[in-house]
This record gives C-alpha cells, structure tokens and sequence, in this order.
C-alpha cells in the first residue's frame, strides 16, 4: 500500500510539491532513483526489478506520472502490470487527459490502481482509476489544491489520508510563502507510524492487516518477510522549471539518501538548445 501527499498550482514558489510512501516486500528488487532510457525517453525515477515498473516517475520534458494500488480483497491471476502506466505516459506525448482516456479500453486488465497524470508546461493534471470494478474507468482533471491519494479514490476520507492531509497543511503554513526543507517534510510527515482506530478501518480485507497498513509509514512481518515503507520520494517542481527528486530508500536493510537536480525543457526548447549547441561547435 502506498499513499502521496501533493500541492497542485496552489503555492507561490512550487506548481507542484509531492511527497510518497512507497510500501512492498522488503526483499522485492528495487532500484533506487536514477536516470532510465526507455525506448529513447529518459525518465527519472525509482524501478521495480520484478516486473520493470516505476510508482513514481517525472521526463526532462517536464512530465510527472504517480501510481498507487488499490486496497482490494481478490486480484486479476494474470493482470498487466500497473507500474508500466507511468512509463506509457511518460513516453507519450498525449496530453494526460487523452492518455487517460486511452486507458479506457484496456484498464479493466489491471490490477487495481490509482494514478496521477500531470504535464506541468500545460499545468494540466487528471487523475485515473480503474476502480470499483465493473464501472467505468474514474478520470478526472486534478482542480489545484492539496491532495491525498491513498488506496481508495483521490481525496477519500481513509483515516491515514486525512491524518496526511492535516499535517501536510500544518507543515506548508509553517514555511509560508518560503523554500520548504523536504528532508524535514519526510521526516516529520512521511515517518508517522501511528496507526488508526480500527473502528475506522473500511473492512475490505482482514481486520489485523487493514489495521498494520493503516499507518503512514507502514512497518509489519508478514510469512514472506518483512513488508512496509521502503521508498520515501519528495518531489519538487519550481517556477523557474527546476525539479529535485529526493528518495530516501530502505537496501538491505540499510537507508540511504539521494537527490537529483534538474531543469526541465519543453520539446521545442530542448531541440532548439540542441541545435544551437551544435551550431557553436560548427563555428569554433
């Protein structure tokens, strides 16, 4: 179970501002954030090694795909695999609403899932869920705002969703029209472990495993080894086009930190840099 916290075209100094909990198998193979070619498209983001997915992911073309499961109690035996959505998008230069729509064909041939589509040039945002089953694939544009995205629909009112909610608005109101610090943010949002009153648990799955997945940061020992939060990722998006991808990441046992910078450049620009760099190697 996964959950993400994000400010959409709401903050003075941010178009977006996303935090996310990443939770699986400790002993799944993983690959901490880094740059990937795809098919020519380089994509900066974390990758499962099991199936070849990303749960979050951002494009030098200024291109963000988030992904989340959905709690449910019986799951598709052969279903395709939820984190390629990211990556389609990302390689994509359908806007995300004609990508969402797209999707209409095929989703039900996923397992449940819940995601975020934004192409910040456009400060366009949807989000896509092929969830309850049997209706019709959820699509909707992404209004700006703060926003929880759990493992129910976005802004569900689940008791670790709203407890993300309150806190991530106390924390922005604390920095103000400021630079937020997000090893800061993770630390006192991301790291929460308190978990809900069961009472408040929405009964889809066995009581005792809703209520050790109820918590922000999950931790529980499971019969195929411990299992819980193992990526914590802040994303950052400025006004001047700057992204930071930070990912504090749980490898054998062990945390790590690590952080990557870059501007990003809409496809027009970028072919135009490139060609005026190869024009000054020309005249030298």
């Amino acid at each position: 179970m996964c959950i993400a916290a994000f400010i959409w075209q709401a903050h003075p100094l941010y178009p977006l501002l996303l935090l996310q909990n990443r939770d699986e198998y400790h002993n799944r193979p993983t690959k901490p954030v880094a740059w990937w070619d795809v098919d020519g498209c380089e994509i900066l983001g974390g990758r499962d090694e099991v199936a070849g997915g990303t749960w979050l992911a951002c494009s030098r073309q200024g291109r963000v795909a988030c992904l989340t499961n959905v709690l449910e109690l019986h799951h598709l035996p052969k279903a395709k695999t939820r984190g390629d959505l990211p990556i389609l998008f990302l390689k994509s230069t359908k806007s995300p609403m004609e990508f969402a729509q797209q999707l209409i064909t095929d989703a039900h041939q996923y397992k449940g899932f819940n995601l975020i589509l934004a192409d910040i040039p456009s400060k366009s945002m949807v989000y896509a869920s092929n969830r309850p089953k049997g209706d019709d694939i959820n699509i909707q544009q992404v209004s700006p705002g703060l926003h929880v995205l759990s493992n129910a629909n976005l802004d569900s009112p689940c008791p670790k969703a709203l407890r993300l909610r309150k806190s991530f608005k106390q924390m922005l109101n604390k920095y103000g029209n400021n630079e937020v610090m997000v090893k800061e943010m993770v630390e006192k949002l991301m790291e929460d472990k308190v978990k809900a009153d069961k009472s408040k648990l929405p009964g889809i799955c066995a009581l005792e495993w809703e209520f050790e997945l109820s918590s922000i940061f999950v931790e529980t020992d499971t019969p195929l080894g411990l299992c819980g939060t193992r990526s914590t990722i802040a994303l950052t998006i400025s006004a001047g086009e700057e992204v930071g991808f930070y990912e504090k990441y749980l490898e054998k046992g062990v945390w790590f930190e690590k952080t990557i910078n870059y501007l990003y450049l809409e496809t027009f620009p970028f072919f135009y840099v490139l060609l005026f760099d190869i024009y000054l190697e020309n005249i030298k």
